[in-house]
């Protein structure tokens, strides 16, 4: 992106008053105009009708950001911008999606190009979200704030950092746990796993729950996507509605942007996608459908499905095409007590996604009684970043693992962009450490793409492998000697600090064992060495610089 604009589809060209300085910008000018946003030397050009539906309810909130009317000044930009860059890459998404776009792989209304959907998405992502959630959103706000030019700040300085010494602690010991325990992470709770790899391990299971579940199913999903599998699940889910009740949540900005891209692989012939698939859901139907919302665009990137309070699944895949049978990805169903947790998990982000908002948190929780004990069952806990409350315990525990690891690092991710991890993992390569990465041939971002690889550039200098999958791997997957993590984490700044995440870690020797059978060591043998040569593309400090915000 270096020294070029990208101008997204339905985007005027750009033209010479462009260049203008942005608080100068001609008032007149409205609509689809663009307007330049730096990023180092390159340009990434969206349009004002987005930025400015993004702003506006900012404006209502904080009218000290602009005087609290409209053309914007300079300062109203410098300010905003730490917020800007998610939605930025879904714009400048845009266009290949609809490229991608036939007969055969129809794509659904645009709702961010679309002046009158696009407007609905910012309200309910912004201006909703800040009434019903105060507390929330001045709360994520200020980690966003905090936490976007900090993680701009320490990425590019090129200074010397002293790292912290590794414990004595073994990752997959009692000590370790017990170190974890110190470091204020959650308590452990007996549970069983059972790895569900790719489509058909996770929609296999799915079924299998949906058909026997007697008394409740609860759905949250990051991405509830509108192709032919999603509408085929809607149609399963409203008939079992009809016999016990269901409820489904998902993210409101995840969700919508999904909707504009078609799937890899063509659909049946002549599907026209449903333009509003929470309408779908809900027309003639029991099913109680809800979205989480975004404030600061943060979004709620949790997958987690309950079925009778009695058996979780959690993991990285949604509801969708990809995940059915385009992309390699990871679900793991859990067993046992520590289903009751994720249960109020659930019923936690389903209150807050309703009406009452914030004033729902202050309800007594209601008390689940634990499952009772499985065979096979084991100590895990469960790990979250929530920025709202303050919570980054899938970062700390990640670190902490990484640092103390004596023989292997293990990783398999699609989007390592995180420099703390990296310098980490980059250290445990250097003292000796067995240190494999696997990250995707080609992803669904070209800016991460190029991000993995000026990552990968670094560990491969430190003695670590690098790996390519030979197509998309959505897995999202560590293993630290013996302890191992799993679940919806990417290794990036949103994951590790913004979004909310749940992610489950344990040290179990027969599950790590069944995890390394199951997913590393089929993926080591699928997978390519990366060349260090490989690694150099010209924009890469800047796609890795830009990576690290989204």
């Amino acid at each position: 992106m270096r020294g070029r604009a990208v101008t997204p589809r339905g985007c005027k060209e750009k033209t010479e008053n462009d260049d203008a300085e942005v608080g100068e910008a001609d008032p007149r000018r409205r609509g689809n105009s663009t307007i330049p946003i730096y990023l180092y030397t390159g340009i990434i050009r969206i349009p004002r009708c987005c930025f400015r539906a993004v702003i506006a309810p900012c404006q209502i909130a904080f009218p000290g950001l602009s005087g609290g009317m409209l053309p914007f000044t300079r300062r109203s930009y410098r300010v905003l911008l730490p917020v800007l860059p998610l939605f930025i890459s879904s714009c400048g998404s845009l266009h290949s999606n609809a490229e991608r776009s036939t007969d055969r792989r129809p794509q659904a209304s645009d709702p961010v190009t679309g002046k009158s959907q696009l407007v609905v998405s910012a309200v309910r992502a912004t201006t909703m979200a800040a009434i019903r959630q105060p507390y929330t959103t001045v709360r994520t706000g200020l980690a966003v704030f905090w936490h976007r030019p900090k993680e701009i700040v320490s990425g590019n300085i090129p200074v010397r950092l002293e790292l912290t010494p590794p414990p004595a602690e073994v990752p997959g010991s009692e000590e370790f746990e017990a170190l974890l325990d110190r470091q204020g992470m959650p308590r452990r709770e007996p549970g069983k796993v059972t790895w569900l790899v790719d489509g058909p391990g996770f929609f296999t299971e799915l079924d299998r729950q949906l058909a026997a579940a007697k008394h409740r199913v609860d759905l949250q999903f990051f991405i509830y996507d509108n192709d032919d599998v999603a509408v085929q699940y809607a149609d399963r889910l409203k008939a079992k509605a009809e016999h016990v009740p269901v409820r489904i949540l998902f993210d409101d900005l995840g969700s919508t942007f999904a909707h504009t891209a078609a799937p890899e692989t063509p659909g049946p012939r002549g599907f026209t996608p449903p333009a509003d698939i929470a309408a779908y859901l809900k027309e003639d139907s029991r099913i109680q459908v809800r979205r989480s919302l975004n404030p600061w665009l943060v979004c709620d990137h949790t997958k987690l499905l309950v079925f009778d309070q009695n058996v979780a699944i959690m993991g990285g895949m949604n509801m969708g095409r990809e995940y059915y049978s385009e992309w390699h990805d990871l679900m793991v169903k859990v067993e046992g007590p520590i289903v009751a947790n994720m249960q109020r998990e659930f019923s936690r982000a389903w209150r807050k996604a309703g009406p009452w908002g914030d004033l729902a948190m202050f309800r007594r929780p209601r008390f689940y009684h634990p499952p009772a004990p499985v065979a096979g069952e084991f100590p895990m806990r469960m790990l979250r970043t929530d920025a709202a409350v303050g919570q980054e315990q899938i970062l700390k525990a990640t670190l902490l693992g990484i640092r103390a690891a004596k023989k292997r690092v293990w990783i398999e991710n699609p989007y390592f962009a995180h420099d703390d991890i990296a310098i980490e993992v980059e250290a445990a390569a250097r003292r000796g450490v067995d240190v494999r990465v696997i990250l995707p041939a080609r992803g669904d971002s070209t800016i991460m793409d190029a991000g993995n690889l000026g990552t990968a550039r670094g560990l491969i200098e430190a003695g670590a492998k690098v790996y390519r999958y030979p197509k998309m791997t959505h897995m999202k997957v560590i293993l630290c000697d013996n302890w191992a993590q799993v679940g919806s984490a990417n290794l990036d700044i949103l994951s590790m600090r913004i979004n909310r995440e749940l992610n489950l870690a344990f040290s179990d020797p027969m599950a790590v064992r069944e995890l390394e059978r199951k997913v590393f060591q089929p993926d080591f043998r699928a997978s390519k060495l990366i060349r260090h040569e490989e690694t150099t593309v010209p924009v890469a400090p800047i796609a890795e610089a830009v990576a690290d915000q989204l």
